[in-house]
């Protein structure tokens, strides 16, 4: 299955808020909730749609994920999370250097975005702690970035980055802690939705 590329409203309304797809949010979101009782079947996909649409995932990637966070030490469902939220183009959204996470990997892929000091184009790069994450020296990638940053509010950043944006910089300072992740999610339900797949 392919990544989704189609109206973000109709995705918010079922699944609610998504800050990584869209920075829009839609007035009415009565539908958010849906109508009578949901089976746990329903639940646990809304849940795993609602990761995957956030970090704009496939599914195949998105169930590659689960498999790495299977066999890693720790709760799956957090390492899961830890593990998206430490993506290149997820960390350059939380920075406010990327309006969206789409509008991140369009950045990555277009070589805008060095990471030690070396260009990366591939957006699902895994970040590691002391990663130094900078624009390409050059007037288009800062303008870019600057767009970004003036375009929204600076939102309190959490605590495993920094950003300097004087020098279009941002610096990974740790592992994600689970309580700064950016989406409302039950992620055991995610885990058990590819639990029971198997």
């Amino acid at each position: 299955m392919s990544r989704y590329r189609g109206p973000c409203f109709k995705k918010i309304r079922r699944l609610g808020a998504l800050p990584g797809l869209t920075k829009k949010s839609p007035i009415d979101l009565r539908n958010q909730s849906g109508y009578g009782k949901k089976s746990p079947y329903s639940l646990r996909l809304e849940e795993k749609q609602k990761l995957r649409f956030h970090y704009g995932l496939t599914e195949r990637q998105l169930l590659k994920y689960v498999r790495i966070a299977g066999k890693a030490k720790g709760p799956t469902g957090q390492v899961l999370l830890q593990l998206l939220e430490m993506r290149l183009d997820n960390i350059l959204f939380r920075l406010g250097m990327a309006p969206t996470i789409p509008g991140a990997r369009q950045l990555v892929n277009h070589r805008h975005i060095l990471v030690n000091g070396r260009i990366v184009d591939i957006p699902s790069y895994r970040c590691k702690p002391r990663d130094t994450i900078t624009a390409k020296d050059e007037q288009k990638s800062k303008a870019l970035i600057q767009n970004s940053l003036d375009s929204f509010p600076r939102k309190k950043l959490p605590n495993h980055l920094t950003l300097d944006p004087v020098q279009y910089k941002g610096l990974v300072n740790q592992i994600i802690d689970s309580k700064w992740v950016g989406l409302k999610i039950k992620e055991l339900l995610v885990v058990e939705y590819y639990s029971r797949q198997t």
